[in-house]
């Protein structure tokens, strides 16, 4: 029992430390071919999601995405970001299926690992940007953040963001 809440506020640190960090810039494509630049988004908090077409988790959070741009509108830029072996004509299909409005880009890998810090890329993982290019909050979907993920908890964490509240923990 000691061991595993040790685990738990050491896993706690490193999420609360990664937060409030400067964005890492990038460029890149989405499935329509346009270029995006996280800097043309300054200004304007970003949810940036890192998602997998093939990831069941992933399908439930794009769903997610997609109400919370229905219901936020023009205060959040959402941005979903996606990697190999993800191809244009799976992301075409996972857009089509899922009823999606936002982009989604297609990255290498080398943008993903600049925000995740680590050598693992699991899925799905979302970036809570501020209007001036702060990561605010970042989740990793877990048994602790499905919520976040696949739940009712999204609006509440974009509410928090938009307010300028602390990200709840």
């Amino acid at each position: 029992m000691r061991k595993t809440l040790t685990t738990l506020l050491c896993a706690t640190a490193l999420v609360a430390t990664a937060a409030d960090r400067r964005a890492p810039g990038f460029s890149l494509v989405d499935s329509k071919g346009i270029e995006h630049d996280l800097a043309d988004y300054r200004g304007k908090p970003v949810l940036l999601a890192l998602i997998q077409t093939t990831c069941p988790h992933c399908a439930a959070f794009a769903e997610n995405l997609q109400q919370a741009q229905e219901k936020f509108g023009d205060k959040v830029t959402i941005l979903a970001v996606v990697t190999p072996p993800d191809t244009p004509a799976k992301v075409t299909d996972f857009i089509v299926g899922h009823k999606i409005a936002y982009p989604i880009l297609f990255d290498s890998g080398q943008m993903s690992y600049s925000y995740i810090l680590s050598q693992t890329l699991n899925f799905p993982q979302l970036f809570m940007i501020d209007a001036g290019g702060t990561i605010r909050a970042e989740h990793v979907y877990s048994p602790l953040t499905r919520e976040i993920f696949e739940g009712n908890e999204l609006g509440p964490a974009i509410s928090r963001m938009l307010s300028g509240s602390a990200p709840k923990k």
